[in-house]
């Protein structure tokens, strides 16, 4: 069947939906489809159904914390199987709600692999799409290692359905997967080792709360391998080994379940870009400051699909879903600003990051001073017995400017929100001193951390 539609829009996740539903608004005619269940990354394998499972933890954590402070409890555990039937109960009704939401929108679904023809139209099955305007919002997928043995690793969304938590678990990579997966898992009982092939685990963040994270970390019982490169995973006997070099030795690893945490990228290559005229690279469709692609007018891209410089979560796709939308039906007016975006790895405790790092502040040759604590002791902390709480700001000499500021301990994903306000606002760090937040409370914190 052929039908002509003024957008077609490739993803269902959060950037995508945004478009769509935006610019059917405005009394667009518009389609959208998707190779696998309607709802994106975010709301079916990564962000949502993990929050899940990281709440669980944290009750088993501030309990641990907590004892001889006034809790006494001995058998409160993680039921894996329990927990994840809970989480289902967040997942499993979402791709139908969401393909609702559509329908009733008068929004036109398709499902299924879909292809560029030519610049303008797109192959859906049997069905031919022909759009004056199309947006890649197809999200990202986990990175092809190109070892040996690949096919043995689980990916995060299928270590979300795990219906038993096997003992013993290896992580190949070291970030946000790795370590929010690794913190959860350990809390149930699993014995947890990560493999980083780099020096440090969680690059985009600051070292030195990473370092401080590092420590927690390792006191669960956690095995960090840094510089350890996985080179092959093999399945004998029941188990299975990870093979991995480390410097020029080899060693190796022995675990239930082998888990891929070595990143993602866009989930652009079965597109048949090339047929559209479309540019891209690794990191994604090129686009310009108002996400267009440089080398097709009538295709945008938003999101991880899009290679625009912003962070890979769900607030940006958001972001970039809504400003895709706004340049479709208006022109190209609005260019894309990332000031401020910030991300948070939900370990326990998370860590946070909004703006620049230190190395970035010195590189474009700014001046500013640097307020760092490790705040265990402060009352904040202290009263939920949480040993790792640290904070990093930095402030702009003579403007009062906030750069960055980078968080670790309880709360910290929640008081980051502030620190996106005043980065993004431009709001001095004398401004938010002299603010008045409710005590006791994370916010009540700034005027020292200033």
């Amino acid at each position: 069947m052929k039908r002509s539609v003024d957008l077609v829009v490739i993803g269902t996740g959060e950037a995508g939906s945004t478009v769509a539903t935006h610019c059917r608004a405005a009394g667009w005619e518009v389609a959208i489809v998707d190779s696998r269940a309607y709802g994106g990354t975010c709301g079916l394998r990564v962000c949502d159904p993990k929050k899940v499972l990281v709440g669980a933890a944290e009750i088993i954590d501030w309990e641990r914390r907590m004892k001889e402070k006034g809790i006494k409890s001995d058998d409160t555990v993680i039921d894996w199987p329990e927990l994840i039937r809970f989480k289902r109960t967040f997942t499993d009704p979402f791709p139908k709600a969401r393909e609702d939401s559509f329908k009733q929108a008068g929004i036109a679904t398709f499902h299924g692999p879909v292809r560029f023809s030519t610049n303008r139209s797109l192959q859906v099955g049997d069905d031919l799409l022909e759009a004056k305007h199309t947006v890649v919002a197809t999200g990202a997928w986990p990175t092809r290692l190109n070892i040996p043995g690949e096919e043995h690793l689980t990916l995060s969304d299928q270590f979300l359905e795990l219906d038993t938590l096997p003992k013993r678990i290896v992580f190949v990579g070291g970030g946000y997967i790795a370590f929010e997966f690794s913190h959860v898992a350990a809390r149930a009982g699993s014995q947890v080792t990560i493999l980083h092939q780099g020096e440090q685990p969680l690059e985009a963040f600051d070292p030195d709360l990473v370092a401080r994270l590092m420590e927690r970390t390792r006191a669960l019982g956690i095995d960090v391998h840094t510089k350890t490169k996985a080179t092959a995973v093999g399945r004998s006997a029941g188990h299975l080994t990870v093979r991995a070099s480390v410097g020029s030795d080899l060693q190796t690893f022995e675990a239930d379940l082998v888990v891929h945490a070595a990143g993602r990228t866009p989930e652009i290559a079965e597109l048949n870009l090339p047929a559209a005229g479309v540019e891209f690279d690794g990191h994604g469709v090129r686009v310009n400051e108002y996400l267009q692609s440089v080398s097709n007018s009538a295709v945008y891209a938003a999101g991880d699909a899009a290679n625009g410089g912003g962070w890979p979560n769900t607030p940006g796709a958001e972001y970039e879903g809504a400003l895709a939308a706004r340049n479709l039906l208006e022109g190209n007016k609005y260019k894309t600003n990332f000031l401020g975006m910030a991300s948070v790895v939900f370990t326990v405790p998370p860590l946070a990051r909004v703006g620049m790092l230190e190395e970035d502040a010195r590189r474009q040759g700014l001046k500013f001073k640097v307020n760092t604590a490790d705040i265990a002791s402060w009352y904040s902390s202290r009263r939920v017995a949480e040993p790792c709480a640290a904070f990093k700001v930095l402030v702009e000499e003579g403007s009062g400017r906030i750069l960055g500021a980078h968080l670790l301990g309880p709360d910290a994903d929640e008081l980051t929100n502030i620190f996106v306000l005043a980065v993004r606002a431009g709001l001095s760090a004398e401004t938010l001193k002299e603010s008045v937040f409710v005590y006791p409370t994370q916010a009540s914190n700034l005027q020292w951390m200033l």
